[in-house]
């Protein structure tokens, strides 16, 4: 049975497949822009590394320590299609992917690495023991990802900062914000990971896109004028 994670990637890769659907502005003039097809991509591959290298499998609980940026969706669409209970907040978790990794608690079976500038190779520097580098192990994992295990519509998906959760089945319904069909959103990231995966979830579920905008990033008139943004 298909959760709406797995809907939302199927039509994510095959509906305007070469449209934007996720741009990302970061400190240093960053700009990165991923199509429908590259999200899935990203997404597939590090689906894939959680899987196969990580043991992951459905209702285990990935704890994402990670600001509000393109890497992190990425890890909540790949964690949500795998059927993994994404954890926003503190609290009891199976799987850590951050990018502070000197700061990262014991207790995880697993702590991964997430570099966040868009062209890191591998993690700038020394890791602690036992670490996994995001960047340096992504890339030599499948394009295409293929579940071991049918995920649970009923089992959590998401849980909040607040400490709420939301079922994989409701993920799209309960948990996405609702947004005008095909709107072109500017998202800032300053207002944290939670509003933007709500705002993600709900722009994609209408056949939107994101823009993504780290709050170091001034937002001027020719920036939204060329990301075709409205009503700001």
């Amino acid at each position: 049975m298909n959760i709406p994670a797995t809907d939302l990637m199927t039509a994510l890769r095959s509906g305007h497949s070469t449209s934007p659907r996720l741009t990302w502005y970061g400190p240093d003039a960053e700009r990165v822009e991923l199509s429908g097809r590259v999200l899935d991509n990203w997404v597939a591959k590090t689906s894939n590394l959680l899987q196969d290298e990580l043991d992951a499998e459905p209702g285990m609980r990935l704890r994402l320590d990670l600001p509000a940026h393109w890497k992190s969706i990425v890890w909540a669409l790949a964690a949500w299609q795998l059927g993994l209970e994404v954890v926003l907040g503190p609290g009891d978790a199976d799987l850590l992917a951050t990018s502070e990794p000197d700061a990262a608690e014991d207790g995880f079976d697993a702590v991964v690495a997430v570099p966040l500038p868009a062209l890191a190779m591998r993690w700038p520097g020394d890791l602690p023991a036992g670490v996994l580098d995001y960047a340096a192990e992504v890339r030599s994992h499948g394009d295409v990802f293929m579940a071991h295990n049918d995920p649970d519509p009923g089992a959590p998906a998401v849980r909040s900062s607040g400490g709420a959760a939301v079922r994989h089945e409701a993920l799209l319904a309960e948990f996405a914000a609702v947004h005008e069909p095909s709107a072109r959103l500017l998202v800032r990231a300053a207002d944290g990971l939670e509003a933007a995966l709500a705002n993600a979830l709900g722009v994609w579920k209408t056949d939107g896109s994101v823009v993504l905008v780290h709050g170091d990033v001034e937002l001027t008139e020719k920036l939204l004028t060329a990301e075709r943004i409205h009503g700001e």
